[in-house]
């Protein structure tokens, strides 16, 4: 007997290799998967700018990266996109979208929400800049489950329908663009108040390991989830805070989980702490 609906996630047209170059930008929920690529050993780089909540100021962090991209060693082959809300905040003095609003009074600043061909537009606009430098970069979207309060909760519903249907759109009109369920696993899988922090808005540690494995099962390639399998336990004994690291039995354990990561080093040459 089932008792919960699973969110059906194809497997993906290509695949995520060990140490991979990414990016992630996007709102805070970027920040909670990016970081956890990082400790991951992957070679991810994560909202370089901020965090970056609306489609308009995901590409002000593209537009501003591409000054750096050099050569193609430098663009990320896999790019995550997580979008937050639709609601931008537009400098009244000089009609320009602001990125953060910095605290400034409010009566500076005009709120209104983009549509969806508009949230498709500057998405389209990220991605064009990517694929310029680097044609085999994949891009994938996602939408933050996190609501937001400040909108009020239905308000919160409609902006991320918006983000949906956009990117919904984008993927229509690119086939090369991926997208990842992570709005839906939270909404129609863990639909439970026990899956989120506190506040009642943010997901778990445990909410975002369950997406982390249902990414994993989408994107990762079998070197990946081997790597990954090796790399946990030294992972683990390196994150281990000893009683008395004076001791002789951590040092001896020390030198053995550093001959670990020496086995390893030298089974993955791109592998480094």
């Amino acid at each position: 007997m089932e008792f919960r609906t699973k969110v059906d996630i194809p497997k993906a047209s290509f695949e995520i290799s060990p140490f991979e170059r990414m990016l992630f930008v996007g709102s805070c929920f970027a920040d909670n998967i990016g970081k956890r690529f990082q400790e991951e050993k992957f070679c991810a780089q994560v909202n370089p700018f901020g965090v970056m909540y609306n489609p308009v100021s995901i590409l002000h962090t593209i537009q501003k990266l591409s000054q750096s991209f050099l050569k193609e060693v430098d663009v990320p082959n896999i790019s995550i996109f997580t979008l937050g809300t639709n609601h931008v905040y537009i400098l009244k003095e000089t009609g320009e979208i602001v990125d953060n609003c910095k605290k400034r009074p409010q009566y500076l600043f005009e709120e209104r929400q983009l549509t969806v061909e508009e949230c498709a537009s500057y998405l389209q606009e990220s991605i064009k800049i990517l694929n310029d430098f680097n044609v085999s970069g994949r891009i994938i979207l996602t939408v933050s489950p996190i609501r937001y309060r400040k909108y009020g909760y239905h308000e919160s519903q409609l902006s991320k329908s918006v983000l949906l249907l956009s990117a919904d759109k984008v993927i229509r009109e690119d086939p090369s663009v991926s997208y990842f369920p992570a709005y839906e696993i939270v909404n129609d899988e863990l639909r439970d108040y026990r899956f989120y922090k506190e506040d009642m808005l943010h997901p778990s540690e445990q909410a975002v390991e369950y997406i982390w494995e249902r990414f994993s099962d989408a994107y990762f390639c079998n070197e990946t989830k081997i790597f990954l399998k090796e790399w946990k336990p030294i992972k683990e004994a390196l994150n281990h805070r000893p009683f008395n690291p004076e001791s002789k039995e951590y040092k001896q354990f020390m030198d053995k989980t550093m001959l670990r990561v020496k086995a390893l080093s030298k089974k993955y040459p791109n592998f480094a702490l």
